[in-house]
């Protein structure tokens, strides 16, 4: 055997109808192969073994309640052609994702084999050669990357004409005590005193969030033929990685079986964390300097304001914005999930107040401009999105669609509490989801630049296919917004027309991520923007969260 390949292939399984998933998993692949010959990816090829371990990671999307097909194929790769037609294939096998996750310890075995004949239902088998190990485990949210370098010191020598040609395999520890490969480093040539490359890994890898997880690392002796020489191990854990440079980060590289064999032994070489720092990734709501404000836990409050008037058409015809289509969600439905889900992550208690605007309500049919999605004038949040969707869908049933469309009421509702609390320990973020041109134009640029001093942000999604030149003038990336010859003090709005991020295959999930994307991308900004106006920097944690701390949003 030259060198070992598996491929992986999801199947049967459509992202666009499937439902939110209930968790995020990361697969991990090993082979044990009988003969000498080893998509959602490809893992990395491994030379000259019958027990590779792929280093290769796979990030799922896991939903209970679907069957999640996959497939793994092995080959034996001969030359470089990037065409598997060209390489021995040694054989595959079918499983589910709820399979794996169901097996215990999260960790299925199953056989390899060449199948002639195969559905889901039934296969003709064809020859066994070998085993594929396939484990699950649940991602953790952290999002930060660490980058270390380490050295090593009168390390053994294993070659006989030469030194050592040392390399470091790095595992995190699992629940039930195995360990999983997560990174191995370059290999330095005829040393026994290496210098290892700087590298970036994500601390999810290392230890999936959790700090005083157990971290293995084990020094090999590399040989041509894949044989490589074990020279010794230690462990550590990436809270003692983060204490940088020190007496604390310099380990005794153990042989164990050499330790038992020799009285005199005491290691075979030291190792030494040269450099170790954490960093964050320049990603959606977590940029270096609005990261310390979450950290010391500013908080966020998310308010959606939805569009009742009638121009959207009667919510029973299928022609309607509100229609309720039993086999997908309407455009204010996307839009709020898509925003909703990520922001929602960023508010410790899941409640958010939803309002709606331009209805006529039951039961004396009295127009109202922000009344609430649950009809419960004194406690409007709803539990989560899920929550806010469904006080959505009933008042659909329950109020009559009507007019005119004004902004200001919302916008001066949600800036009624953010003028409460201007000490930069709360943001307030007002999503408005809308189909029309506004009715109110001056009282809402009022309204936004009265709350452009407020720690508060505003977001506009337009949905169907009106003309949304006033949106784009309440944007204010261009030209700063001004009311009565009076400039806004900061930009706080951002409006974005959902039919932009439609995908024109239908991909749903592909619009929804893009628009929640470009929505939120302004977000940091503002808040960092707001704190620096008025000097404030990152508060410290304060107490324990009460039910009484949240602030109270009454529409009446």
């Amino acid at each position: 055997m030259d060198k070992v390949e598996a491929t992986a292939t999801v199947r049967d399984f459509d992202p666009i109808s499937g439902s939110i998933p209930a968790t995020k998993v990361e697969i991990t692949v090993s082979c044990r192969l009988d003969t000498g010959t080893s998509s959602f990816g490809r893992t990395e090829v491994i030379d000259n073994t019958l027990n590779p371990d792929f280093v290769r990671k796979y990030i799922l999307d896991y939903f209970f309640e679907e069957k999640q097909n996959l497939r793994f194929d092995v080959y034996d790769i001969d030359s470089k052609s990037p065409d598997l037609a060209k390489h021995d294939f040694l054989g595959q096998v079918y499983c589910t994702l709820g399979e794996i996750v169901g097996s215990p310890a999260s960790r299925l075995e199953k056989p390899l084999g060449k199948l002639y004949i195969f559905s889901f239902h039934s296969g003709i088998p064809g020859k066994k050669c070998g085993t594929i190990i396939l484990s699950a485990e649940e991602l953790g949210n952290c999002r930060d990357y660490a980058t270390m370098q380490f050295c090593a010191n009168k390390l053994d020598k294993k070659d006989f004409f030469g030194k050592s040609d040392p390399f470091m395999v790095f595992y995190r520890s699992n629940e039930d005590g195995t360990f999983t490969i997560c990174h191995k480093t370059e290999v330095v040539k005829n040393t026994l005193n290496p210098v290892w490359q700087p590298f970036s890994i994500p601390v999810r890898a290392l230890c999936n969030g959790d700090y005083d997880r157990t971290i293995k690392v084990e020094i090999y002796d590399w040989d041509r033929d894949g044989s490589h020489d074990f020279i010794g191990e230690f462990t550590t854990s990436y809270k003692e990685l983060c204490r940088g440079q020190s007496q604390l980060n310099i380990y005794e590289v153990v042989n164990a079986k050499k330790k038992i064999k020799k009285k005199r032994y005491i290691n075979s070489g030291t190792v030494r964390l040269m450099l170790t720092f954490l960093s964050f990734p320049v990603s959606l709501l977590l940029t270096a300097s609005f990261l310390p404000f979450m950290c010391f836990r500013t908080q966020i409050h998310f308010t959606v304001a939805i569009d009742f008037t009638a121009s959207n058409g009667n919510p029973s015809q299928s022609t309607s914005l509100h229609y309720m289509n039993p086999y997908q969600m309407n455009a204010y439905a996307m839009a709020l999930k898509a925003v909703g889900e990520i922001i929602q992550d960023y508010d410790s208690d899941k409640m958010f107040p939803a309002l709606g605007f331009g209805a006529k309500l039951p039961p004396d049919g009295r127009v109202s401009h922000e009344f609430p999605l649950n009809g419960n004038t004194e406690n409007p949040y709803c539990n989560g999105i899920h929550g806010i969707l469904e006080a959505y869908h009933q008042s659909l049933k329950t109020v009559q669609l009507y007019g005119p469309t004004n902004f200001a009421p919302v916008v001066n509702h949600v800036a009624r509490y953010a003028a409460a609390f201007q000490d930069g320990s709360q943001y307030f973020v007002l999503l408005i989801i809308t189909d029309g041109v506004i009715s109110d134009m001056a009282q809402t640029k009022e309204a936004i630049v009265n709350a452009a001093k407020l720690p508060m942000s505003i977001i506009i999604v337009g949905v169907g296919q009106a003309e949304f030149d006033a949106m784009v003038e309440l944007d204010g990336d261009d030209i700063r917004i001004s009311s009565r010859g009076k400039l806004a003090e900061r930009d706080i709005v951002q409006f974005v027309p959902f039919r932009d991020y439609m995908d024109r295959t239908g991909n749903h999930v592909l619009s929804m991520a893009r628009l929640a994307k470009d929505v939120l991308a302004e977000i940091p900004d503002q808040l960092i923007s707001y704190m620096k106006s008025r000097a404030i920097k990152p508060h410290p944690a304060p107490p324990p969260y009460s039910p009484g701390d949240k602030p109270q949003t009454n529409p009446v």
